[in-house]
This record gives C-alpha cells, sequence and structure tokens, in this order.
C-alpha cells in the first residue's frame, strides 16, 4: 500500500489546481496483468465525492464488462436481436465477467453490494452512513476483471493474448436530476461516466507493451504508470509485440497501431499530422496530452463502403484508405474523450460535429476524391453515378436507404433505440448532413465558431444538445428553429418539387411545391449552359410557393442542386424551360445496377437466367428500374427464351409503395405480378395476380415483431396437357394470407392464417411455428398446421391440402419439375401444407388435416425429424399417418437433405429404391439468400 499511497499524494499534486475550483473523484488503480487466463487483477482505492445537492445512501458503479458474462444480459438481447450468433454460441471460457472480491471502507469495513435490476453490469454500493453533498467517502475495492474474446465486439482479448479494453475499470455513474444516470451495455460506447482523476499502474509480464490515452508518467519491463485529470473514458491496449506508433503534434502525442503499409510510413505520418492540425483548427484545443487511436476502435466503427475491400481490390490507394481510417477514429476519439456529454442521449451533436468536420475536411484536402476512389479511370464504368458521385454525397445515400424504406428515426431518439444500420451509419450521417445543411443556409458563419464554442466549454462542464442549440441560435442573424424541430426532433421527410409551370411572354411562372409538408428552407438554382446563373434560399412554407422569372435567364431551373439539403427525393427536383410539359429528365439504359441519378430517368437491364424441367435452361434480359434506393413505383419485366420449347417465357411485376411515417400499416404495396411458364413437357401456364398488402409494426423499430396482411386475386389458365391429369384449365382464386411473426435468434414465434376462396372451393389454415435456438447451438423446431374446406364443389382432387407436397394450383412455389412423378425432380421438397417428408398415402385430402412437424439438433447441421398427422378424406375413415428421419440442415430453408428412416409405410431405409425417397430443399434466388445476411441491420 505504500505505493498506492505515493501514487495519492502524486495524483493529488497534479490535480490540485483543477480540484480547488471543483471537487473530483479521482481512482488510485494497481492493475496486474494475466496473459495466460486473459485477467486483470485489479486493486483500486476511489475516492467518491458527492457534486450533488442531494444526500446519498449508496453509489452506481459501472461494471459494463460484467455484461459479457450472461447471455441473457441487455447486451446478449442486443445480439440476439440484431441476429449475431457468435456471442449466442460462445463457449464459457470466451465470455466476459467481473468477480468482486472486496468492496471496502478506508478503515476495512465491508460494504454491502447487489447488481442491479436495471442490469447486470451496474453495481449499486450501499454505503454505512448518509453522504451529505459535497463530502467524499473513499471506497477499496479488489476484484478481477475477465475479458472476453474480440470477436464480439473488437474489444478484448485476442489469440496472441493481447488485450484492448475500453472503460474496463470500476468507475462511478453520473449523477443527474436527483439520480445515478445507470445505461446498460448496449455496445454503444455510452456509458455516463463521472469524470474522474486517474492514477494508473499496470504490471505485465516481461516485456509486454501498455498504451493508454492517459498521460505516460514511466514505464519498465514490467509495469507502465499513466496519470489523468478529469477524464471521462480509458483506453487500455496490452501487447506482447507493440503494433503502435507514436506521433506528437498540437500539443498531443497520439499512440495509433491502425493497420498500414510500412512503405508508406512516411507520408501516413504527414496524413496524422495534417490531420491533428485540421482538427484543432476547425473543433479546439484537445484538453488532454494523449490519445489512442486503435485498430479496434477504428473496426468498431469503420467506413462502411468498398474500402473494407481487400486491399488488392480496393479502389483506394493504402496511404488514402490510412487517411480515411485515421479521420475517422480520430475525430471520434477526439470528441469522446474530451466532451463531457450524455453520449446516449445527445449522441445527435456528436455525430454532427464529427462527420461535419471529415466533409470538410474531404473538400479541403481531397475535392477530386470519389465514392469509389479511383474506379472512374477504367471507362467501361464511367457512365455509372455510383463511380462519378463525389466522396461527400455518399453520406446522403446511405442515410436514404433507411429513410426510403420508411426506416428513418428522429436524431434526438436515444442511441440504444436505433436499428443498427441506423446507429452504425444512417443517423450519424444525417446529423453530419443537417449541420452541413444549417451551415449553407446560415452563410457559412454560424455553425463552426458554434463547435468550437460548445466543444470548449463541454471540455470542463457537463453540457447538453440545449447548450449547443443556445450557441447556433445565438451566432445566426437567421430564424433557425426548423432545424432543430424538423431535423433533429422529428423524422418528417423533406421533399420539394417543381408542379405547376406556365410560360407568360418572356418569363415563366414556377409553382414550388412542397411534397411532405415539412416548413423548412430550400434553395432553388438557375443554371445556363450548366453554369449557375440563379441563386436563391426561399423561405420555410409548409405549403407551395410560385414565383416568375425571366425565361432566357437560364435553362434549366433545379431544387437543392449542391445537395445542401438531405432531401427524400430529388428526382423531381429538375425543370428544362424547353420541356416545361414534357419530360425533364431523359432516359439512361445501364446494365446491371446503379446508385439513384436524379438527372435521368434509369433504366437497368440485366442478363438473367432461370432453369425448369419444361422450358430447360431460359436466358433472358430483365428491365427494370430499381436502384439502390427504395422507390415509390417499381416495375420488373423479365422476358426469357426457353431453349427446349423455343418460345418466349417469363414474368413481370408492378408495385406501388405507400409508407406512412409514424403510423400502422406502415407500408402499404399496391401491385400486379404475372408470368407464363409451362407446367408439363406440353402445356403452359399464365397467371395475373393483382394484389395490396397491408404491413404492420411496433412503435419500437428494435422490436422484431411484424405482421402482414396480404390480399391477391388470382387468374390462372393452363393449358391442356397429354402427360398430366389436367381437368381444370381456368379458374379465378381470391386468396387472403395473414402473418405475425417475431424472430430473433435464438427464438422466432411465427403465425400466420389464410383462406382461399371461388365459385367451387372455400378453405382456411393456420399455420404456427416455434423454433429455440439453446446457448449450445442446439435448437428445437415445431409447426403446426390445420387445414379444412368449407366447402368442396370440385369432383376432383385438385384443390386439395397435400400432405407432403402443397398442391400448388396458384404456382406460388418455385418447383423444378412440378408435374413429375418419379426421378429426382419429383423428390423437390417445400414446407407447406402437411409438411411431411415421406410420400404417404393418403397423398392429399378434400375435407380437413392437421400435422405436427418436429426437429431437433443432433450435432452442429444434423437433425432428426418426426412428423404426425390425422386427416379427413370422408365422413367414415379417419387416417394417422407419421414419419421420421434425418436431415442435413446445411442452409436452413435454403438448402437441406431430408433421409426419411421409417413412416406410416414401414422402414424407409430398407427399401430397394430408397435414393428416391430423399427429399431436398434447394433454392439459388439471390433475394432470398440476400436476406440472411442483412436482416441483423434491419
Amino acid at each position: 500500500m505504500r505505493s498506492v499511497v505515493i501514487y495519492s499524494l502524486l495524483l493529488a499534486c497534479l490535480g490540485f489546481t483543477f480540484q480547488t475550483s471543483f471537487a473530483q473523484h479521482s481512482s488510485v488503480i494497481s492493475a496486474t496483468y494475466k496473459p495466460e487466463t486473459h485477467q486483470l487483477q485489479v486493486e483500486q482505492e476511489l475516492t467518491f465525492i458527492n457534486q450533488t445537492s442531494d444526500t446519498l445512501q449508496k453509489i452506481v458503479l459501472y461494471d459494463w464488462n460484467h455484461a459479457y458474462s450472461d447471455k441473457n444480459s441487455e447486451l446478449g438481447k442486443r445480439f440476439s436481436d440484431e441476429f449475431v450468433r457468435r456471442f449466442h454460441f460462445a463457449p464459457k471460457k470466451e465470455l466476459g465477467y467481473t468477480q468482486i472480491n472486496a468492496i471496502q471502507t478506508a478503515t476495512g469495513q465491508t460494504l454491502s453490494w447487489s447488481r442491479s435490476a436495471e442490469g447486470i453490469e451496474l453495481l449499486e454500493v450501499n454505503l454505512l452512513t448518509r453522504l451529505l453533498p459535497g463530502a467524499s467517502t473513499l471506497l477499496n475495492l479488489t476484484y478481477v476483471l475477465q475479458f472476453p474474446y474480440e470477436e464480439f465486439t473488437h474489444y478484448g482479448w485476442n489469440n496472441k493474448d493481447d488485450l484492448a479494453a475500453w472503460d474496463c475499470f470500476l468507475s462511478p455513474a453520473d449523477y443527474e436530476n436527483h439520480q445515478f444516470i445507470a445505461y446498460t451495455n448496449a455496445n454503444l460506447d455510452d456509458a455516463a461516466l463521472a469524470p474522474m482523476n486517474y492514477n494508473l499502474t499496470v504490471k505485465t509480464p516481461e516485456n509486454y507493451s501498455v498504451v493508454c490515452n492517459l498521460d505516460v508518467l514511466q514505464t519498465s519491463a514490467t509495469s507502465a504508470q499513466f496519470s489523468g485529470i478529469n477524464r471521462k473514458q480509458l483506453s487500455l491496449s496490452i501487447q506482447k509485440k507493440s503494433t503502435f506508433s507514436t506521433h506528437t503534434n498540437q500539443g498531443i502525442t497520439v499512440y495509433t497501431n491502425l493497420k498500414c503499409n510500412p512503405k508508406f510510413a512516411t507520408k501516413n505520418a504527414a496524413s496524422i499530422a495534417q490531420i491533428m492540425s485540421y482538427v484543432k483548427e476547425r473543433i479546439g484545443n484537445y484538453p488532454h496530452k494523449t490519445l489512442t487511436v486503435t485498430q479496434a476502435d477504428y473496426d468498431r466503427n469503420p467506413f462502411y463502403g468498398l474500402n473494407q475491400l481487400p486491399s488488392f481490390i480496393s479502389p483506394f490507394s493504402a496511404d488514402l484508405l490510412f487517411e480515411l481510417q485515421f479521420l475517422k477514429t480520430y475525430t471520434n476519439n477526439f470528441l469522446r474523450s474530451s466532451m463531457q456529454l450524455d453520449f446516449r442521449k445527445d449522441h445527435w451533436v456528436v455525430d454532427a460535429i464529427q462527420l461535419y468536420t471529415m466533409m470538410n475536411y474531404m473538400t479541403r484536402y481531397h475535392p477530386e476524391i470519389k465514392m469509389m476512389g479511383n474506379l472512374n479511370r477504367y471507362s467501361i464504368l464511367r457512365s455509372y453515378r455510383l463511380i462519378n458521385m463525389d466522396f461527400n454525397e455518399q453520406y446522403a445515400y446511405y442515410f436514404l436507404i433507411m429513410a426510403r424504406l420508411n426506416l428513418d428515426q428522429s436524431l434526438a431518439e436515444p442511441k440504444d433505440r436505433y436499428l443498427r444500420f441506423n446507429e452504425k451509419i444512417a443517423m450519424k450521417y444525417k446529423a453530419g448532413l443537417a449541420l452541413n445543411y444549417l451551415d449553407s443556409y446560415t452563410n457559412y458563419v454560424c455553425v463552426t465558431p458554434s463547435i468550437q464554442e460548445f466543444y470548449s466549454t463541454s471540455t470542463t462542464n457537463k453540457n447538453t444538445a440545449f447548450d449547443f442549440e443556445n450557441s447556433l441560435k445565438s451566432r445566426s442573424s437567421k430564424t433557425i428553429d426548423w432545424f432543430f424541430t424538423e431535423l433533429i426532433q422529428s423524422n418528417h421527410s423533406i421533399d420539394y418539387a417543381f408542379s405547376k409551370s406556365k410560360k407568360k411572354g418572356d418569363s415563366i411562372q414556377v409553382t414550388l411545391q412542397n411534397k411532405s409538408g415539412t416548413a423548412v428552407p430550400i434553395p432553388v438554382y438557375g443554371l445556363k449552359n450548366k453554369k449557375v446563373v440563379y441563386y436563391k434560399w426561399f423561405q420555410s412554407a409548409a405549403r407551395d410557393t410560385t414565383f416568375t422569372v425571366s425565361k432566357l435567364f437560364a435553362d434549366t431551373w433545379v431544387i437543392n442542386y449542391k445537395n445542401e439539403v438531405p432531401e427524400f427525393n430529388t428526382r423531381n427536383n429538375w425543370l428544362r424551360t424547353s420541356t416545361v410539359l414534357g419530360n425533364n429528365r431523359p432516359f439512361k439504359f445501364t446494365l446491371m445496377k446503379d446508385i439513384e441519378d436524379p438527372t435521368y430517368n434509369q433504366l437497368l437491364f440485366v442478363p438473367t437466367v432461370e432453369f425448369n424441367l419444361y422450358d430447360g435452361v431460359a436466358p433472358g434480359l430483365r428491365l427494370h428500374n430499381k436502384t439502390v434506393l427504395a422507390k415509390p413505383i417499381v416495375f420488373d419485366v423479365n422476358p426469357m427464351y426457353a431453349t427446349l420449347k423455343k418460345t418466349v417465357i417469363g414474368h413481370f411485376s408492378v408495385m406501388v409503395n405507400e409508407f406512412q411515417q409514424n403510423g400502422n400499416p406502415f407500408q402499404t404495396i399496391y401491385g400486379m405480378s404475372g408470368a407464363y411458364f409451362h407446367y408439363a413437357p406440353d402445356a403452359s401456364y399464365s397467371k395475373l395476380n393483382p394484389f395490396v398488402s397491408f404491413y404492420f409494426r411496433e412503435p419500437d423499430l428494435r422490436d422484431n415483431h411484424r405482421k402482414m396482411l396480404t390480399v391477391r386475386y388470382n387468374k390462372v389458365h393452363k393449358e391442356v396437357s397429354n402427360y398430366v391429369f389436367n381437368p381444370i384449365q381456368n379458374y379465378e382464386i381470391l386468396s387472403l394470407k395473414y402473418m405475425d411473426v417475431k424472430s430473433e435468434i435464438n427464438h422466432t414465434l411465427q403465425f400466420s392464417s389464410g383462406a382461399h376462396v371461388s365459385n367451387e372451393i372455400g378453405k382456411l389454415s393456420t399455420e404456427i411455428q416455434y423454433r429455440e435456438m439453446y446457448t449450445h447451438n442446439r435448437q428445437i423446431k415445431f409447426r403446426w398446421y390445420t387445414g379444412a374446406f368449407l366447402f368442396n364443389k370440385n369432383p376432383t382432387n385438385y384443390f386439395d391440402f397435400g400432405l407432403s407436397n402443397p398442391n400448388d394450383y396458384l404456382f406460388e412455389y418455385d418447383f423444378f419439375g412440378r408435374s413429375e412423378t418419379g426421378g429426382l425432380f419429383s423428390q423437390q421438397y417445400f414446407l407447406a401444407d402437411g409438411g411431411f417428408k415421406s410420400k404417404i398415402a393418403p397423398f392429399s385430402t378434400r375435407r380437413w388435416m392437421s400435422t405436427i412437424n418436429v426437429s431437433t439438433t443432433i450435432w452442429n447441421w444434423i437433425e432428426y425429424y418426426h412428423d404426425f398427422g390425422v386427416l379427413e378424406n370422408n365422413k367414415s375413415k379417419m387416417d394417422m399417418v407419421y414419419d421420421g428421419g434425418i436431415s442435413l440442415s446445411l442452409v436452413p430453408d435454403y438448402f437441406e437433405l431430408f433421409l426419411p428412416v421409417y413412416s406410416s409405410n414401414g422402414w424407409d431405409i430398407s427399401e430397394p429404391q430408397y435414393a428416391q425417397s430423399i427429399r431436398f430443399t434447394f433454392t439459388f434466388t439471390p433475394k432470398i439468400l440476400f436476406s440472411l445476411f442483412t436482416r441483423k441491420w434491419f
């Protein structure tokens, strides 16, 4: 303890000047790293000062490391919500925890403590006596930090026994409105920690390297000592072989281990110095001497896009890629390690300042850089908007991905309520775009000084977003209330368009329509020979605005020409005076896919190929208007050539999307689809399906609970076949389907119900599916299906419920050989109707059926399944059937094999033609497979 006393005295000396004006919590920490167990053994002397006007009976300490101890913690639940499997299936040795050995007073008395009901990562320490305002108490804490494996969040230990940690030591929660701010660990790096003075000693095995964002006091082969005044966040890296380099500029020493090419070391060092100088110029003086920029920090919040690809296909040079990575990580750590702000509640302020700074940096130093780097050097790619887009334009498109899907959220919403894509990307970009918008509107005189003032005060005092608002308003000569009410506190979209246009002699009268009703200012530009000759901001107006200008003054009028405004739709922003009543945007044909280009009507064509047994290989050309961003009206036409039938086949669809931003149904789709293919060697079918679908969601977008109702009219025509008994050629059926799904990584519950009605049949069906995934990577799946006819006037079994395969009379399933009764293609399986894997008589029912399908994991992707059912074809007899076997679930629901073992028929496995009993599920539809990898983001 002698060394602890010495360090305490040293800390007191270092902090004397600061503490004379404001008392500060302080911690003297001695931590010993055990690489073989990935543990820090900690002795901590915490001096807690009651800085409030309240008398305290307990103290709340953050212990976020302990969130990794339980897969049902708030952190575990968040991983489950986002379909992150790695944590849920991790072995115990990869999890983290904090083992509290003792919490005592300065006199050695043991204090009682408990983990908060709000979260296991929050410690509530009960004091022996009430702590009066201004009084202090000293806690001696002894505990062990067992760190998690780094693959979960990039913090923790790796296979080299190195350690990367962030805010790992026990620290007091901030106090506000008569209570401690106790946030659970949502993997957001936003703990509401009270500022504290640190004295930290880290002991390691010989020749380990220790890097910390505190100031270095001294180092040796087995220890390192650090100190820090008024710190809220603490970054710690311990490595057996150091990967860090040191850079000093603007009075700051930066330690970084961002991956880089050694041959660009000199150029990278120049980039680091340039970034540090620029950030100081634009934001202000960093109040501390040391800052870390680690690879773990970057990996948690990377630049999303092609710059994440391997270097051999990256569109950016190695030195520019390093500069971009350092720029993003440095600005983030610069702000978060120095500002006293609630990063969960007022996160948008930091995000806005960071992105605003990054955008201006790129404008100053790399104005020529495109979103796709140097790919525009290839002439074959230059026609693509994606390739020619300026680097800073990408932020609006990432934001619009969510806005166009009606998944936009308010910037004032707490960060832990964001969808993953919004939290990592869209809302950060929206905040920066909003600030850039305000800067342009206020003639670039308001934002930068406000940032500098706000940053300066927030390094020494706790500030809020309201303080930033006041600073902006005080410097603006214009009214900017709309910025906060419409852009920050709501998720209202912005959409202006040209509507009515009328020629009057040498003038043209133009009406500026506010399509969304969001009252914010909008700039209008006039172009003459592609040069700007007119520029004016039209003030906030919820209604339309009409103005008159000379027809000869400009040949093109453009709303939001330089994209200052994060507008929902820019396709309606162009008006050419020569085509007032005609098409203002020419057509552009593009191969494959592209980003939306507001200056053109884009038509995209994609070579396709499909296959079925009767049409053969069918190459085609798909023509559609689907760009990366969702559109209100989408069409898709895909004619193909059937190589076996020597004829044209294909399918089409057209849909109109209608969104209700803050209500239900949140999305309504009106559409029509159709198809023409062959269902037998000598016969074709065609179908036409007008439909309307309603989609419902919970107010909390993170809730994976969704509902859907679809009403569809089905008109089917079939040619007569000599190969397949086909008594019915033409029929019309009205179908309804309702679905209610709650889905996460460890369990899924799905309820669906449907009805088919025509002149000849009336049938109802209900299905319940449940899946439970256990922590040892085993699961059980249960499905119950019941279907019954209300009436059935048709004398054939064509509309029957199928036991082992659906009678697909609406042609909803992608059968390769739908009319086959033998051979490989007859063994294709779809989980529908009865859901049996073995083909058992009776094969269908024209009255009712009820079945249960159960499967459970044997090992890894090998499962056991069992099906049981009851069905009735006539009133005098009820059939009970069953089967069981082994399934190989290689990609669940997309690529599976079913190996029957036994059934009502007997032992299937002993049959001489057993190979014909094996069933398979297989799809190569890209959209379906892509959904497996994107669901965690949305």
